[in-house]
């Protein structure tokens, strides 16, 4: 039987306090940079997701309270290529942005099967290379969302 991928995903981007941004490079891209991203399971929260899918990304282990919560979603066409994941006729996602503040730019532990390699870059730099939209702008606001 099929199990299908649900619709609604979190991306969170992991900043350190000066801005630093970690991006990996997509396995099935090369050359696609992104933030952490991840499709939420059934019965999970997204705040458990969003920690869940930190960790298996990065090896980046942080307490759901660590996260900061944008309550922004955005919504997007699901690429052609990923369709077979989801349910017959499922065409557009929905994601949660986060973000976790660590407190320096700490090797990571990447997911051998999700991604090539990762690196650390200012946060004008990071949105400059990232391949989403939604990525990009939730990058571009993040000077706004944690300012003290």
């Amino acid at each position: 039987m099929m199990v299908y991928k649900r619709p609604v995903s979190v991306l969170v981007v992991i900043h350190t306090p000066d801005l630093g941004i970690l991006l990996l490079e997509r396995r099935s891209h090369p050359g696609y940079w992104q933030s952490v991203t991840g499709s939420q399971e059934d019965g999970e929260s997204l705040i458990a997701c969003a920690a869940r899918e930190v960790e298996e990304e990065t090896g980046i282990t942080a307490s759901q309270s660590d996260f900061n919560d944008w309550q922004l979603t955005n919504t997007f066409e699901i690429f052609a290529e990923w369709r077979h994941r989801y349910a017959p006729g499922i065409t557009r996602n929905t994601e949660h942005v986060f973000s976790l503040e660590i407190e320096q730019d700490l090797p990571v532990t990447i997911a051998p099967d999700e991604h090539l390699n990762y690196l650390w870059l200012p946060w004008r730099e990071a949105a400059e290379k990232c391949f989403s939209w939604s990525n990009r702008d939730a990058i571009l606001m993040l000077p706004e969302k944690t300012a003290r």
